[in-house]
Parts: C-alpha cells; structure tokens; sequence
C-alpha cells in the first residue's frame, strides 16, 4: 500500500502556496498517474486540518539534526579507542622484549 504519495502532494500543494484540499491531492495523484483513493485523501486532509506544516517540517528537522551530528563523533571515540588499545598492545610487546633481553 503505498502512502507516501499523498503525502508528497500535501507537500506539493503547501511548496506552492496552494490550500491542502481533497481536490488538490486528487488532481496531484492523477497527474501522476495514481488512482486516488477517495477515503484516503480525506483521512490525510482531515489529518492536516490545523497543522502548521512549515512549522511540523522545520521541527522535525531540528530534531533530526543532534542524531545527525552525534553519529560521526561516536566513529571518531571508537578510532580513538582502536588506537589507544594498539599502543597498549605494543607497549606490553615491548616490555616483553626488553625483559627477554635481559634473561635471554
């Protein structure tokens, strides 16, 4: 069942300046070559009656955007971490070999 086209033409018709109507979507689907379910593009007008989409959009990417911004820090404590163990690991190397020098 695909859905987001109706959305799309929500979107569609708010980018213009355009009202979100039942009408409007309908056009929008056709356009595309879509059979609009009737009910459903009341179910998404009436969903929509009252809502600030620019101010839903805005919103939503503000709260996208912390998610987007913390994930290259998590990579960057991990190569830090990988780093860190090889230097452990070739410290104990090398401890090992200065005490085989010495008994050797």
């Amino acid at each position: 069942m695909k859905s987001m086209e109706y959305i799309y033409s929500a979107l569609i018709l708010n980018s213009v300046g355009k009202p979100v109507t039942e009408d409007g979507i309908t056009e929008i689907l056709k356009a595309a070559g879509i059979k609009p379910d009737p009910a459903r593009v009341k179910s998404l007008v009436a969903s929509l009656e009252g809502v600030n989409i620019e101010e839903a959009i805005k919103s939503s990417m503000v709260a996208a955007t912390p998610v987007a911004q913390a994930e290259p820090q998590k990579k960057e404590e991990k190569k830090e971490e990988k780093k860190e163990e090889k230097k452990e690991e070739k410290s104990e190397e090398d401890a090992v070999a200065g005490l085989g020098a010495l008994f050797g």
